[in-house]
């Protein structure tokens, strides 16, 4: 049996948090099956909080050169991952993309056929990178009929879409423009990646977790199928609540004594969504916080482990101050811990700012 402290130090453990990683940051991508890209700064924190030597230009160059894109992928959200991993894991994704464009957005086609929208669409895109806007009014002319936005989400869902630089750049602003994977990269689908690969990374990097946990971060069904699969490669626990939990016989399972050091977790970030059950890392009275606002994460704290508060850095006047919410009272010594991180984080994410300032306001 494993409690929820046990759950909490393997996920930080995976997931680089419990201490700073010497992996460079490709590696790291992959490892981490790729960061949740809903915005271009969240990637850049999210690998600067887990690894020893991160800079913003390292993350920029592997997507300048192509080695890393942005692409929907799990859940049918933007993530940042290798140019590997989006050409091998699309397809086993598929499903989500059609759940997504969902019944809703087909009426909204109005009778055009998906297949020949998808193929205008993607000879639009690789004639040159359009945002979905572009595209819909593009497509509009062919299928007055149909709306815009429903085309170009037609699209996306059919089409594996990448974002083209300067967007996911550091700093960028305005609306995503796209391409498809295999103009962008030169080739095709992946080399067979399987779903049973699929749970198995997972499980290295978010494990142990019950088969309920692995589909609510792929945004798939019906994984009993490929954990059954899996059979004696995998070895089974519970949890306190007696959930059956899979896990990889190697995977690192730290004691829960171990100490875990404060941590500023970016916008979005996959820890706090890659379980069906959050409690490992957060405590249901907190989930409101988190996720009160539809589509949106904030950045959240971890102390001791577990998220204790939200952050976002404000800028003003050249000054830059980190303003972090408590969710409970946080203990004097790491109120001083959080500071300290946090002057590290202003001198990464605002190093052109004047000033810098870590500001607690009061708790709820």
């Amino acid at each position: 049996m494993l409690t929820r402290r046990d759950l909490n130090r393997a996920l930080l453990a995976r997931q680089l948090l419990l201490e700073r990683s010497p992996l460079g940051p490709l590696a790291a991508i992959e490892h981490l099956i790729g960061l949740p890209a809903q915005a271009p700064n969240p990637p850049y924190l999210g690998l600067w909080t887990r690894l020893r030597r991160f800079q913003i230009e390292d993350l920029s160059a592997l997507l300048t050169s192509r080695v890393a894109v942005r692409t929907g992928l799990m859940r049918a959200t933007p993530h940042l991952v290798s140019a590997g991993d989006a050409t091998d894991l699309r397809p086993l994704l598929q499903a989500v993309q059609d759940r997504h464009l969902g019944p809703s957005g087909r009426e909204r086609l109005r009778g055009a056929d998906p297949g020949p929208v998808a193929a205008a669409g993607r000879a639009l895109v690789e004639e040159r990178p359009r945002t979905l806007k572009e595209l819909g009014a593009e497509l509009n002319a062919r299928w007055p009929d149909a709306e815009p936005a429903a085309l170009g989400a037609a699209v996306r869902a059919a089409v594996p879409l990448v974002q083209v630089p300067p967007h996911g750049l550091w700093g960028a602003v305005g609306q995503p423009a796209y391409t498809s994977a295999e103009h962008w990269l030169g080739v095709g689908g992946g080399p067979g990646t399987t779903l049973d690969d699929l749970v198995l990374r997972y499980l290295a990097a978010f494990g142990p977790a019950t088969v309920q946990d692995v589909q609510a971060w792929s945004g798939l069904s019906g994984l009993r199928e490929v954990t059954d699969r899996l059979g004696d490669r995998l070895i089974a626990y519970r949890d306190e609540d007696g959930a059956d939990l899979l896990d990889l016989p190697d995977a690192p399972l730290p004691h829960p004594d171990t100490p875990a050091p404060v941590r500023y977790v970016a916008d979005f970030d996959a820890i706090v969504v890659s379980h069906d059950d959050t409690r490992r890392i957060m405590d249901d009275r907190d989930r409101r916080d988190v996720f009160g606002v539809p589509g949106v994460i904030p950045g959240t704290v971890l102390v001791d482990g577990f998220v204790r508060a939200t952050w976002k850095i404000t800028r003003r006047k050249g000054a830059a101050t980190l303003v972090v919410r408590p969710l409970f009272q946080i203990p004097t010594r790491d109120v001083h811990d959080l500071t300290e991180e946090g002057e590290r984080l202003l001198a990464f994410a605002a190093p052109d700012a004047v000033h810098h300032d870590v500001r607690f306001n009061s708790r709820r």
